[in-house]
């Protein structure tokens, strides 16, 4: 057993019940709940305490928000909803999107005292603290300003044992130079969640970056319609996740959606993309409850593997011991 920080504060990993390991609360830019909340929609507060009370009613009992400071991350608010609704919500630090020019050229170590400093202290100037780190790498690879973040987020975990998660472009097979560079940086994988890898059907892919030491993040379900995930469909996702759960991989498996409760690209789509994904998701956050836990007992995998993934698994990848 271990201590996760939550934005409530902090809980036993024995207490995270089932968990979904990366979701979006709030999806937007950097300072827009704080600045211009009108831009996420009238009642936006309401919205997700409602949404969050019937996934809690449901059986969820945590949710990793996977939203840093440069995606929109405001803590107070997953604090206010966290507590209106009963779900645990566990805040990210770390960074996701190219360094914007003006930023100019800081080091590894002041980004590494950064995120140390979230995990520490607290976001934003609250006592809020995050409880997992995460860096991004995508079609473009680990670039020099990516580079640096990731390196940075290593060394944070290396002096806070805050585990890892990675957006990384599985096309690409981008994962194999991330955890090149984790390891560099002496990371033991057991402590790293690869993302996004139901944007693949390689499963020879995801084989490799099992054996490495490292969980995957089997968290987009049920996928969306923008090039080219969607040329993954939401049923090759499921049979992806099976083939990996036949080869004996299912306690190194975290599954979840990267779903958004509240987004500033959905909510200004026109009406016609808001309802095409309406209707390839109308579960939101339960979507693998309702469909894809049923689908893959129907392809004859047995309930106990499929609760574990989103109860011990997640638990033994924040304790550290998988």
């Amino acid at each position: 057993m271990s201590v996760v920080e939550s934005v409530l504060g902090p809980i036993d990993s024995s207490k995270l019940g089932f968990t979904l390991m990366h979701e979006h609360i709030i999806g937007a830019a950097a300072g827009i709940p704080q600045a211009y909340p009108e831009l996420l929609g009238k009642g936006y507060i309401d919205r997700i305490v409602r949404e969050l009370k019937q996934v809690k009613q449901a059986g969820v009992n945590t949710i990793v928000d996977a939203t840093t400071f440069d995606l929109g991350r405001d803590a107070s608010l997953l604090a206010e909803v966290s507590r209106k609704s009963g779900v645990n919500l566990i805040a990210t630090t770390g960074w996701w999107l190219e360094m914007p020019h003006i930023l100019g050229n800081f080091s590894i170590d002041q980004f590494t005292e950064l995120f140390i400093r979230e995990i520490r202290v607290g976001v934003n100037g609250t006592t809020i603290k995050a409880g997992i780190l995460k860096s991004a790498a995508d079609i473009g690879g680990v670039t020099p300003t990516g580079e640096i973040t990731l390196r940075a987020v290593a060394r944070a975990h290396l002096q806070t044992k805050v585990p890892i998660m990675l957006h990384s472009y599985p096309f690409g097979q981008v994962g194999r130079s991330q955890l090149a560079i984790l390891k560099e940086e002496g990371v033991d994988l057991k402590w790293v969640k690869v993302d996004h890898c139901t944007d693949t059907t390689d499963v020879e892919y995801l084989g490799w970056l099992l054996e490495q030491g490292c969980y995957l993040g089997m968290d987009k379900y049920p996928g969306t319609d923008v090039a080219p995930n969607f040329s993954v469909s939401p049923l090759a996702r499921i049979k992806t996740l099976k083939a990996l759960i036949d080869a004996g991989y299912s306690s190194r498996l975290l599954v979840s959606h990267d779903a958004c409760l509240v987004s500033t690209l959905l909510d200004t789509a026109p009406a016609q993309v808001k309802e095409a994904v309406n209707q390839r998701n109308p579960y939101g956050f339960l979507y693998i409850n309702k469909v894809v836990f049923p689908q893959l007992q129907e392809m004859g995998i047995a309930v106990k593997p499929l609760i574990s993934m989103c109860t011990d698994n997640p638990r033994h990848f924040f304790e550290g011991s998988g």
